[in-house]
């Protein structure tokens, strides 16, 4: 019987002192104190935030997780974790290449059909004319049309807006917002955002074919499509312009290359937008140093 007792207290004493959170001392066949992870917690409701990400219902079930797994988590802070995208999930919404190319096609289809059948009642009968008949019915007055009222001439013909980008109406609704703005850069000679009645014409004619501009980094030219990054920012090359995510970075999401000693963790808005005009700036010389 002593040497039951005294074989108790050992095992005691050894988990008391090597026994670490998310474990307990069990004896194994030959009487010998072994720490093994938690097989249960309690239900108590304290919960917390790990280090990776994921909300424990208490400090328990997060050492026991660390048991188990074999990882090494802490407590990151009291209660659940905040939901938030990974970075490398986070893309920028933008109009390209393909997007633009195809809403301009199908606008151009459909005055094209339009034309050739003809219409009785204004008696319009070329592309051209067809065109400007729309231009003074969608114009405000100031002889130019603003994206809103060039937007409004596209839903003239609703299968000429069947652009989609994701099942989400209100994600589509955007896309053909900003293909709208891809439209009227495309023909924008003055670069006022507007178009004149020769820039709306040049913009819908197929044999008008404007220089393709391509986004430029540090000496570099970038095809459409092309992505880079701005510490936890993803940006990408859409018609010629870098679209970018205006996420709040810190130092856990910014990416190593980007960190440099002494730097502030987060930017203002004033200075993001700068950021992302600096890279559209780039592209803007390079295109002017490439265009005949």
């Amino acid at each position: 019987m002593i040497y039951t007792a005294s074989s108790v207290c050992v095992c005691v004493c050894v988990c008391v002192t090597f026994c670490g959170a998310g474990r307990e001392c069990v004896s194994t066949d030959r009487g010998e104190p072994v720490c093994r992870c938690l097989q249960q917690c309690d239900v108590a409701e304290n919960w917390v935030c790990g280090s990776n990400g994921r909300t424990y219902r208490n400090h328990c079930e997060l050492h026991r997780d660390a048991c188990t797994t074999q990882n090494k988590i802490h407590v990151q802070h009291r209660a659940r974790c905040l939901e938030k995208p990974t970075e490398t999930d986070v893309s920028p919404m933008a109009c390209f290449l393909s997007h633009r190319d195809w809403l301009r096609e199908s606008a151009m289809r459909w005055i094209q059909e339009e034309a050739r059948s003809g219409d009785e009642a204004s008696n319009v009968t070329t592309a051209d004319a067809l065109l400007q008949t729309y231009f003074k019915t969608y114009d405000d007055g100031d002889s130019e049309l603003d994206s809103k009222e060039f937007l409004s001439f596209l839903k003239h013909n609703e299968t000429t807006l069947n652009l989609t980008y994701s099942s989400t109406l209100e994600t589509n609704t955007l896309l053909r917002s900003l293909c709208v703005d891809a439209l009227i850069e495309l023909s924008d000679e003055n670069a006022d955002w507007k178009l004149s009645l020769t820039e709306f014409i040049n913009c819908l004619t197929p044999t008008y074919h404007p220089y393709e501009r391509k986004c430029a980094l540090e000496d570099e030219v970038f095809e459409d499509g092309a992505e880079t990054r701005m510490e936890c920012n993803k940006c990408v090359c859409a018609c010629g312009n870098w679209v970018c995510t205006a996420l709040t970075c810190n130092g856990e999401h910014r990416v190593e290359e980007d960190v440099r000693e002494g730097a502030e963790e987060e930017m203002t808005e004033e200075e993001w937008s700068s950021r992302v005009a600096e890279l559209n700036t780039l592209q803007d010389d390079s295109a002017k140093s490439n265009s005949p």
